[in-house]
Order: structure tokens, then sequence, then C-alpha cells
């Protein structure tokens, strides 16, 4: 879906990038008089077509790289960071959908353990999808975040609630 949606913004964007050349172009040549000699003979510079053609061409090469290289890089890192991190004793489920806990961790492959029986099978890492232990464990060391409005209020509260407390009992004497 991602790869589809970035394939008609790289089209869009060539389009409209030759669009405004050929635009570009035609105001010059139109400006000019018709032709380059008649544009010098004018004293007027013809469009520079580096700069026509090279900002959208820049434009669209900055696009291209923040759209598809750059999260794709993103994802290889983190994949390459789960498959470094897997541990003897984790739970982690493959790209094929196997669910197992690891048993052996070697240099380019792991062991396995799965279902009842105990079956144990043996795996490259890259087909590690998620390590389902590690995540438990980031998600138990993370800190529980209170925001400071709810605890302001709280405290705000408080005060009010005993004003209101001895008025009235000021106000029953």
């Amino acid at each position: 879906m991602k790869r589809k949606i970035s394939a008609i913004i790289s089209t869009a964007i060539i389009t409209a990038s030759s669009a405004m050349y050929c635009a570009m172009e035609a105001f010059a040549t139109e400006t000019a008089g018709g032709t380059t000699a008649a544009a010098a003979a004018d004293g007027q510079k013809a469009a520079n077509p580096l700069i026509t053609l090279g900002l959208p061409l820049l434009f669209f090469l900055v696009v291209v790289y923040f759209m598809l290289i750059r999260p794709q890089k993103k994802r290889e890192q983190e994949q390459k960071d789960l498959q470094n991190s897997i541990q003897v004793g984790d739970e982690v489920i493959t790209t094929g959908g196997i669910i197992g806990m690891v048993v052996r961790v070697a240099e380019d492959n792991i062991v396995i353990e799965t279902g009842g029986e105990r079956n144990k099978i043996r795996m490259k890492n890259w087909a590690i999808a998620e390590n389902v232990s590690a995540a438990e464990r980031a998600k138990a060391a993370a800190p529980k975040k209170k925001t400071g409005l709810t605890s302001a209020a709280v405290l705000d509260e408080t005060p009010k609630k005993s004003e209101k407390k001895a008025k009235k009992k000021d106000s029953e004497e």
C-alpha cells in the first residue's frame, strides 16, 4: 500500500516538474521574442535550463529520499537490532507465523522449540519477525508517565474542597 502511494506521488512530482519545465521554457521563448538571437539583441537572458530542470529534479530527489529510502533504512536497522537482541529463552514469532522459544543462538541461525511435543526447528536469523519477550521487557522497563496536568488538577481541587467544608462549618455554627 505504501509503495503504491509512493509510486503515485513520485509520478505526480515527475509530471509536475516536466510541466513546470515546459511552461518555463515556453515563457522564456515568448519573452525572448521566439529566438535566443532576438533575446541577445534585446539584452534579455533566456531561462537557464539548469535552474528550470535542476530545481524540480532536486526537489523530487529529496522527496524520494524522505519517503522511500530513509524509512526503508530505518526498518532494516530495526530488524538488524532485533536479530542481534535475540537471547536464549526468548519467545519469538517467525515470518511464517511459527511461535517458539529460543533454545540456541548461533552466529547466523537459531534453534527454536515449538509445540507440546517440543519440536525443534533450526532457522536463519532473518526469519524472525518479532521478539515477544524483548517487547514485554521493554514495556515493563518503561516507567509509567503521569501528566503534570492531571496531578496538578488533583492538587488544585484538594484546597478548594477543604475551603468549602470550612465555610460550611462556619455557616452552621
